[in-house]
């Protein structure tokens, strides 16, 4: 028997969430079976955690928790060992097949990274999928040329899961990092993990016709999608690419085709669900060389199972700042 937030869908057609012992018979079907440590909060967990499933929940009961660090405890696959540390973001985990608020898990070989050296599991979930997807984001800004001396990056949303980690990430190496955000409160947080400068919200809402302005940025990790995206792509430098990774401000580009045509810029979209598995491995090994783990216990919080309805919450209303580690065993 293990524990686990388990959500069940009332008469009303409502999902509720409750704690329970769940048999190990119950799991769904996988070939490696995890003894999970950790996993996170992010903003699909939040709709997940709502009442309505936040449409991605079809199937009851069900266990949310979109990504989950641990130990391997069984395994068909001669990939992995018991006693084997992994890690698993995407792969719908959470969404459509049982993912990280219960103390196992059950999935496919594929879906798992073993995890890199040095990278414990509670540092891979205070990275999490947010910071795996801010790595997808850096790794695709820089496989399209962008280099430290090409000038300053910019990061929409920087106070966010995805943000705080890009930012982080981008000024450890050696960018200079101008981060936006609404909350003027978040500014000394953001500098703290490296951004040079604070953009508030406001400048990069500002609604205007022109479809090119000055060019500013080499470069922008986007977490928030529609009016802001549209407006940094008639912001970009010549040839500058914008990684988007989020629709938090819808799934709308109110854009022309100018900023394409004129300068050359790159739209490179970021999906962190289904990434092939050499590309999730370089990631994870990068993570653990580039990104400054000094600097998570700046954007980390840790939460328990019993936190997740009210965290889950707090997540759509945009009122949690940097990272939610659960410690499904604490």
């Amino acid at each position: 028997m293990f524990k686990a937030l388990m959500l069940e869908q009332g008469e009303d057609g409502l999902a509720k969430a409750e704690i329970k012992e769940i048999d190990e018979t119950a799991l769904p079907e996988g070939d490696v079976t995890v003894a999970v440590e950790y996993s996170t909060v992010n903003y699909k967990d939040g709709l997940c955690l709502s009442p309505k499933g936040g449409g991605l929940v079809r199937n009851y009961p069900h266990v949310a928790g979109i990504d989950f660090a641990g130990t391997v405890e069984a395994s068909e696959d001669d990939r992995y060992k018991p006693g084997d540390k992994v890690v698993l973001t995407g792969w719908r985990v959470g969404e459509v097949h049982w993912g990280g608020y219960a103390q196992k898990a059950r999935v496919k070989a594929d879906w798992l990274v073993p995890l890199p050296k040095g990278l414990e599991p509670r540092q891979a979930m205070a990275v999490g999928t947010a910071g795996f997807t801010a790595m997808l984001a850096v790794m695709a800004l820089e496989d399209h040329g962008l280099t430290p001396d090409k000038g300053e990056v910019l990061v929409t949303g920087a106070a966010g899961g995805v943000g705080s980690v890009a930012t982080a990430i981008l000024a450890h190496l050696g960018y200079d990092v101008a981060g936006v955000t609404g909350r003027p409160e978040t500014g000394d947080y953001l500098k703290s993990l490296g951004a040079s400068r604070i953009v508030p919200r406001e400048e990069l809402n500002e609604t205007t016709k022109r479809p090119l302005e000055t060019e500013t940025w080499a470069g922008c990790v986007d977490a928030v999608g529609g009016e802001m995206l549209a407006r940094v792509l008639g912001q970009m430098k010549y040839g500058g690419s914008v990684a988007a990774v989020g629709l938090a401000g819808g799934a709308g580009l109110p854009a022309t085709v100018v900023p394409f045509l004129l300068r050359a810029v790159n739209l490179l979209g970021i999906d962190s669900v289904m990434q092939p598995y050499e590309n999730r491995l370089r990631a994870w090994e990068r993570i653990a060389r580039d990104l400054p783990m000094e600097k998570l216990d700046a954007m980390v919080q840790t939460a328990t199972l019993s936190d997740l309805p009210k965290l889950g919450a707090d997540i759509l209303n945009g009122q949690v700042k940097g990272r939610v580690v659960v410690d499904v065993n604490g």
